[in-house]
């Protein structure tokens, strides 16, 4: 369990640490912090208890109307609005003497979809989260997704961290291709997180994707799996549910074995961030779900 986290939104939740978080465990995934001095509990807390943290971006709230920075938009004045947007919060950050292991950013963003995605399932904040394909040529793709990973790159040693990217809805320019990996390998500092709950809700609702082979061509590549599961039978149901071995796979549950095994046969340096709400089990399920990652990992 040395690279389990727990994650935190909004705030430092003392309640949540004590109950969620086990001795042994890597850290936690913080995100969008309404008040600067739960800021100052999380860097005290960690700098006590010797344990890393990573921010799913932004680590302050109500700095941006909307929570992720769209970086590959087709205007190009939103795309330096997302520029300066991670810019300032990462001068907020070293300014602060904060040191994140990893600062985490939704990637494609925009979202690029095909025409008939189901977006009745999946959450977007705004309708300029996301384009589709039709509106987005793949020569445009790889040219502004390579400036970012280009400048991540930089501003990962400017400021050191690890960049790492969680795929959002996936589009055929990703999964029909192998021009992320090559980014990937290019810019090597750069790390991708794979959502547990999204691959498995965007396999059940877009026939095309294969979420299985993304994860083994882009396991090697990862840092962090953003680990809990879902249920879609028609509906999309129990959203951030625990992972727990209960949860049956012909009922509409994600195969969660399946995408660790993948995942520990082509990298065992993950982190498993659990991304779920454990207010919903008891302290006997929460031990279970992940006392049961943790054997399957092993």
């Amino acid at each position: 369990m040395r690279k389990f986290m727990i994650g935190m939104h909004g705030k430092f939740d003392a309640r949540k640490f004590h109950r969620d978080f086990r001795e042994g465990f890597y850290g936690i995934e913080v995100c969008l912090f309404e008040d600067e001095k739960d800021i100052e509990k999380l860097v005290r807390v960690t700098e006590e208890n010797e344990f890393k943290f990573g921010i799913h971006f932004p680590l302050r709230s109500g700095i941006s109307d909307l929570r992720d920075p769209q970086f590959l938009s087709l205007d190009e004045a939103a795309r330096k609005k997302a520029y300066k947007y991670i810019e300032e919060e990462l001068n907020y950050i070293s300014s602060k003497e904060i040191k994140p292991e990893y600062i985490l950013f939704h990637y494609p963003k925009p979202a690029i979809l095909k025409k008939d995605f189901d977006m009745s399932n999946w959450r977007f904040a705004d309708k300029s989260e996301y384009t589709y394909e039709s509106e987005y040529t793949i020569s445009e793709f790889k040219r502004l997704s390579e400036n970012l990973f280009a400048w991540l790159s930089e501003k990962s040693f400017e400021y050191n961290f690890i960049p790492v990217l969680e795929l959002d809805a996936l589009n055929k320019y990703v999964y029909e291709d192998n021009f992320l990996e090559s980014l990937l390998e290019k810019y090597q500092a750069i790390k991708i997180c794979l959502d547990t709950g999204r691959l498995h809700l965007q396999r059940r609702i877009d026939q095309d994707f294969n979420e299985r082979e993304i994860i083994l061509r882009l396991a090697k590549f990862t840092e962090v799996v953003h680990l809990w599961n879902v249920k879609v039978s028609g509906n999309l149901e129990n959203s951030h549910f625990p992972a727990l071995p209960r949860l049956k796979v012909d009922d509409g549950w994600a195969p969660i074995e399946d995408y660790l095994r993948i995942i520990k046969n082509e990298n065992k340096n993950i982190k498993i961030m659990f991304e779920h709400r454990s207010d919903l089990i008891s302290d006997e399920e929460l031990d279970s779900c992940y006392s049961w990652v943790s054997s399957i990992l092993e």
